[in-house]
């Protein structure tokens, strides 16, 4: 596999500079607001928590804090009020397709270090605080890109992360992703045990700890991965200590794939029922689950609505809406087919009886495929299509915050607690009390730092459509 270019010009970070956030502020006390900390139980209804060098050092009601610090008063560099705000932590979304989409293109020739720090910017001002791009980014790349934002040398964005892909040549991605992984040679093409075993040993010397697979012939179009390469991928993965993502999207596919091991089951089947066998399944294995819904869904872009629309190019947005026959997924505004009933009555089955049974619900969107359904805002519509579903709003906050940086072993995230890094959502509203509150986002903070939404928005409005 060949390493795929990136762009990382000057130009790059001096643009990154111009919206880097200022350096964490010495020890800011923030006080009474309601605070969700992403553990699933009752809010804390008057909370404080002190914010030191991007960490959290101190949380609780609003009184034992402030007591706590009273006779170190010195070390409080400031004070914010958040009454009648609601905290919670970032959400961490684990299935996207990072560096392609363009809004007005899509492709190779997108893959850059600056469109790759846009998406994550995207996902960040809708207050993703991680994101991790499966199966389509060159893997080289993407590490190169991950080592420079870890020294800092990007703007403040959603922390990158990347999994391997591992697919049967002419196989894998949908026929639009395949068309930039294809061009940068991004996915490891294998056809046999032996060359499986090799690829994830490979992929595990690049100190890359989890890997995707794709089960999944497209309808009779694409060769199909067979049991025998799979189960290879999985043994090969688990012997080094990786995690295996797997995209299968019918029932059979996803026993398949459970029985063989892998840790986390990416799609929910839409077409039928799933069944006992299949929940036995998940009770025994408890994968991690990435429903992927919205990306079946007609655009929410559809509706005028400024959270949606806000941060694209106007022209791409009204080209969206004027496109009113049926194209395929996210890709038009044509009215709900009359099968949507039906497939809606179906995943609403599908997700509450897998939850039950035990599958490790995170959040993950496929976003980067098309405009109509794209960073950051495909995050809110997944989550609130949970709660439509039958998830509770805690257990969708849990499943959006929690679980999936604990699947991605981020162990600094997903929970507000001390000694966590400071990333969080300052939002107007409580989002237990109606799950669409998560997208009344007053503030943005990564690692102790207040993103700057407006200079954002203020550069997209000024950007070209296609970048």
């Amino acid at each position: 596999m060949r390493v795929a270019p990136l762009s990382i010009a000057s130009a790059v970070f001096i643009a990154a500079a111009q919206l880097r956030g200022p350096a964490p502020a010495p020890a800011t006390l923030y006080e009474h607001a309601r605070l969700i900390d992403g553990n699933g139980g009752a809010p804390v209804e008057d909370a404080a928590f002190v914010v030191d060098d991007g960490r959290i050092t101190a949380i609780g009601p609003s009184a034992s804090v402030v007591e706590r610090d009273r006779g170190d008063r010195g070390r409080i560099g400031r004070r914010v009020d958040l009454t009648g705000r609601t905290v919670m932590p970032a959400l961490v979304n684990v299935h996207v397709h990072i560096g392609y989409e363009g809004y007005a293109t899509w492709g190779a020739g997108n893959y850059t270090a600056r469109n790759v720090l846009d998406h994550l910017q995207r996902e960040a001002f809708y207050g993703v605080g991680a994101t991790v791009s499966v199966g389509s980014s060159p893997v080289d790349a993407a590490a190169e890109f991950q080592e420079r934002q870890r020294n800092g040398q990007y703007a403040l964005a959603s922390r990158f992360l990347f999994v391997a892909g591992l697919a049967p040549p002419n196989g894998g991605p949908d026929a639009v992703l395949m068309k930039g992984t294809t061009a940068l040679h991004a996915i490891y093409e294998v056809s046999t045990a032996a060359e499986a075993r090799a690829a994830v040993t490979a992929i595990a010397g690049k100190h890359i700890e989890h890997v995707k697979i794709w089960v999944d012939d497209r309808r009779g179009t694409y060769p199909k991965m067979p049991p025998a390469v799979f189960e290879a991928v999985v043994d090969e993965a688990h012997r080094r200590g990786m995690k295996v993502h797997a995209h299968a999207t019918t029932l059979a596919d996803q026993k398949a794939v459970v029985r063989a091991g892998v840790d986390v089951l990416v799609h929910t089947v839409g077409s039928e029922r799933v069944d006992e066998e299949f929940l036995s399944l998940l009770r025994e294995r408890k994968p991690y689950w990435t429903t992927v819904i919205g990306l079946g869904d007609r655009p929410e872009l559809c509706e005028p609505d400024p959270f949606i629309d806000e941060t694209l190019p106007p022209a791409v947005v009204a080209s969206i809406r004027a496109t009113t026959v049926a194209r395929g997924l996210t890709a038009n505004c044509a009215p709900r087919p009359p099968a949507a009933p039906a497939r809606d009555e179906i995943l609403a089955y599908n997700v509450t009886q897998m939850f039950a049974a035990g599958a490790r619900l995170v959040l993950g969107t496929d976003a980067g495929i098309h405009p109509g359904y794209t960073f950051g805002t495909a995050d809110h519509h997944e989550i609130a299509r949970w709660v439509q579903f039958g998830i509770a709003p805690a257990d969708a906050i849990v499943a959006a915050t929690r679980t999936p940086a604990e699947l991605m072993g981020l162990r600094d995230m997903g929970t507000l607690a001390a000694g966590k890094s400071a990333d969080f959502l300052v939002l107007a509203a409580n989002p237990l009390d109606d799950i669409r509150n998560t997208r009344r986002i007053a503030a943005v903070y990564l690692h102790g730092v207040r993103l700057d939404r407006e200079a954002l928005l203020a550069a997209w409005r000024r950007a070209p459509a296609s970048h």
